[in-house]
């Protein structure tokens, strides 16, 4: 399929917004897709924190693999990161997060009440497109200050929320994405995950893509959904035809509507229908 570049605008004010907010930040909250952890790090955000305390949640780790999400977090913490896997959906670890912050932030917690100074404790909430920012914040704040749609690109300004009960005052930011991706399959995977918006993307090619990511390590998962059968010989596109076939998704003549067919493979990836899948892989 086509190289994805995909980086509107206001993506650069958005870096810009970031950049500019930090020193008035305490610490940052980096969210990354537990389906794609490491695919879903921005490149760029590493030398944008600078020494911030970092807290890394894997969101959306209901839709998963469990496995592959515990090996990601061993992985992560080794590399000194505080990780704790979450989903708001289900409340999964969400009450954690309070820990997490106050393990990072303990000496200025420390300092601060040595001084008699009580003053929440300031995060930037921050991450690729469509991997829960907004969302997150109305769970922890219990509110539906931050808009949230299962779609990238609708925050498009910081916004603050104050979050009292947690001693928090919370900013929202943008989804952003990089400018380029260096390694191609990274912006498969992320245009997989619905990170990029599927107008702009050839969802025919994308859809065989997923399929063979998918069938390496869940060929059984495939055949459960679908209720087809492959084997090796079979090409990603075989794959694609006798699912379309099975649905019936066929128009005059018998040819495959491609489009519908596309359409339901990356919604049902995307909804956990086929299983939990995790598409890093290592």
């Amino acid at each position: 399929m086509p190289e994805i570049v995909w980086y509107p605008g206001h993506m650069a004010r958005a870096k810009r917004l970031i950049k500019e907010a930090l020193p008035n930040i305490d610490m940052v909250i980096e969210l990354l897709d537990a389906r794609a952890p490491i695919s879903s790090q921005n490149p760029d955000f590493k030398s944008l924190f600078g020494n911030k305390p970092v807290l890394t949640l894997l969101t959306k780790s209901s839709l998963a693999d469990p496995n592959a999400t515990q090996y990601f977090i061993n992985k992560l913490r080794r590399a000194g990161r505080e990780v704790i896997a979450i989903d708001c959906k289900d409340g999964k670890n969400i009450k954690s997060i309070q820990t997490g912050i106050n393990t990072l932030m303990k000496e200025k917690l420390e300092r601060d009440a040595a001084r008699g100074i009580k003053r929440p404790i300031r995060a930037m909430v921050v991450g690729i497109t469509n991997v829960g920012k907004s969302t997150l914040i109305n769970t922890i704040s219990g509110t539906k200050k931050a808009v949230a749609q299962d779609r990238p690109g609708v925050t498009r300004h910081n916004s603050r929320i104050s979050v009292p009960s947690l001693g928090l005052e919370l900013t929202d930011t943008p989804g952003i994405l990089w400018h380029k991706f260096d390694d191609e399959l990274v912006g498969v995977k992320l245009a997989c995950l619905g990170s990029i918006k599927d107008e702009i993307l050839d969802t025919l090619s994308l859809s065989c893509r997923l399929i063979g990511l998918i069938r390496g390590k869940y060929a059984n998962l495939i055949t459960e959904r679908f209720k087809v059968e492959f084997t090796d010989d079979d090409s990603d596109y075989d794959i694609f035809n006798k699912i379309g076939r099975k649905r019936g998704f066929l128009m005059a003549g018998g040819v495959i509507d491609e489009d519908r067919c596309a359409g339901v493979i990356l919604d049902e990836f995307r909804g956990a229908k086929v299983g939990r899948i995790t598409l890093d892989m290592e």
